[in-house]
């Protein structure tokens, strides 16, 4: 067997030893080329690292195993990974031949402005535009080992105070017309997430219903309330509780449309992607992954 291991960030070859260890494979080290043959890939970092690597990942098309060494690790607790050792287990069994390969969805951002040409970019977890990118471009200023602490929340506060919510239309594919979307809501708007896995931000359960082979986007939206409401509803989302309240509309969609004013930033798995207007889509089955 020949395997592959991608180093994110803080992660050295030392990390690879324990699997090394467990199985009688050669090692390549980074990303392989499309003619290498490779059995498996190891991605050794978060989400970030998982989402910078998708595109090429999905055209190599080999099972992948992610080892949580990430800021954020929600890809990783979303597969059942909650630590390294976990991930050395399911490549002892993989390497052993009696391990579990599951195929699941991507997410698909489209930029749908006025370009010559649109473009696309693969996400894994979830995505969003308003408070969401706000916060996540605070958080990712901070030290590693910050981030990775709780800055997702540690970052919400400030961004709070300054946000405003703003004019935001959000559209769905018409379950009657697959090539047509509807209005699901419009109007001052604080956050609308697009969810492949339940979790972001570290943990938070934006999407509790999201499954990663449903063929299903959750979008969440948040609508305008004021502040102080807004500050307490985000202890619910660790929870998954914020779904049934007044200001939040949560439901599943195969695609979906998202239009403002203006562009406005859009992030997905804590990165910067494009900017509005977009359309969202999902991928069936398009990365293979190693699973507990």
């Amino acid at each position: 067997m020949r395997a592959a291991a991608i180093l994110g960030l803080g992660s050295s070859e030392r990390d690879l030893k324990p699997f090394q260890k467990s199985s009688n494979a050669t090692w390549l080290i980074g990303l392989p080329a499309p003619s290498e043959h490779v059995d498996a890939i190891l991605l050794f970092g978060g989400d970030g690292t998982m989402h910078r690597h998708l595109a090429q990942l999905v055209q190599l098309q080999r099972p992948v195993l992610t080892v949580p060494r990430g800021s954020g690790n929600d890809f990783a607790r979303s597969l059942g990974l909650r630590g390294e050792k976990n991930s050395l287990a399911a490549w002892q069994k993989f390497a052993s031949s009696d391990g579990d390969v599951r195929a699941i969805d991507l997410g698909i951002i489209t930029e749908a402005g006025q370009m010559p040409a649109q473009r696309n970019h693969y996400f894994c977890c979830v995505g969003g535009v308003g408070l969401d990118g706000e916060v996540s471009r605070r958080a990712n200023l901070l030290p590693r080992w910050l981030r990775g602490h709780g800055g997702y929340a540690l970052t919400l506060p400030p961004a709070l105070l300054r946000f405003a919510p703003f004019p935001m239309r959000v559209l769905a594919q018409d379950p009657n017309q697959p090539d047509a979307f509807v209005t699901r809501s419009s109007g001052p708007t604080i956050v609308t997430t697009f969810a492949n896995t339940p979790l972001y931000g570290g943990g938070m359960k934006i999407a509790p219903a999201a499954k990663l082979d449903d063929g299903l986007l959750d979008i969440c939206t948040v609508k305008a309330i004021d502040k102080f409401k807004l500050f307490c509803l985000f202890p619910t989302i660790y929870f998954g509780r914020h779904t049934g309240l007044e200001a939040v509309d949560y439901f599943q969609t195969p695609r979906l449309r998202i239009e403002t004013d203006y562009p406005f930033d859009v992030y997905a798995d804590g990165e910067y992607v494009c900017q509005t207007p977009i359309e969202v889509s999902v991928q069936r089955a398009a990365l293979p992954v190693v699973i507990p």
